[in-house]
């Protein structure tokens, strides 16, 4: 079970005052999260224009490593970033600074051609599974198993709907028989709950800027060094006396 901080995402620059959108900012940023007791850090690279950019990854990366060495460095594989199925594939062929990991979303059409080509260049894979239909199709591919971890990643509003999804996707896992390590975690108002529910089920999550700027009291977070903090609180509370 580890928290793991997903410092921008794609959030836009007004979005939060602290948003990190340089190599620079999100190498700071990173080791804030690290020292507030972040396992793992999740982060979009951004080209000069602010941009998320997949052949950023190399020098953000290099950053994010150097600020924290020892920690498992992450990025996102996501479609809209390159907007090109070719443009995706050379991009992520040409990077010099592997990450640890890279997300794969199952929703995507490329999905299964981008995580052989991450596993061709000894790069872990998160399987994102957004869906029902994103868990049937990742069980589905012969080789499910030889994936670092699975996101379970609920991008729904309503609290009742986002954990009946999640439940299912879980189901699906479980009825075939897939053994890898889960990560759950939702977007604004279903953060928090969510990572109450990874907690009891021992499953890992995240939070961060990327998935909302709220603590769970409501109240707008100072920055993703203090988010991660309220996180870590849940998963390892204090010993009472």
């Amino acid at each position: 079970m580890i928290v793991q901080a997903c410092i921008n995402g794609a959030r836009p620059r007004e979005f939060h005052p602290r948003l990190p959108l340089t190599a620079q900012t999100m190498a700071s940023d990173a080791a804030a999260c690290v020292a507030a007791g972040a396992a793992e850090l999740h982060i979009h690279p951004r080209s000069i224009d602010g941009r998320e950019s997949l052949a950023a990854v190399n020098a953000t990366v290099l950053a994010v490593r150097q600020a924290c060495p020892g920690t498992l460095v992450g990025v996102s594989t996501g479609a809209w970033i390159e907007d090109d199925v070719e443009r995706t594939r050379t991009a992520i062929g040409g990077w010099r600074e592997l990450p640890d990991y890279a997300s794969v979303n199952l929703s995507e059409v490329d999905a299964p051609g981008v995580m052989e080509l991450l596993r061709n260049r000894g790069v872990g894979i998160e399987a994102g599974l957004a869906t029902l239909a994103d868990a049937e199709r990742f069980v589905g591919l012969a080789d499910h198993g030889r994936v670092l971890r699975i996101l379970i990643e609920i991008d729904i509003r309503d609290l009742p709907a986002a954990l009946d999804e999640a439940h299912g996707i879980a189901a699906v896992l479980e009825r075939a028989g897939v053994r890898r390590p889960i990560l759950l975690h939702g977007v604004d108002a279903t953060v928090w709950p969510f990572v109450e529910l990874a907690h009891r089920k021992r499953w890992s999550t995240r939070v961060g800027l990327e998935d909302g700027k709220t603590l769970a009291d409501g109240r707008t977070a100072r920055d993703n060094a203090e988010i991660v903090a309220a996180a870590v609180a849940i998963f390892r509370p204090v010993p009472a006396g």
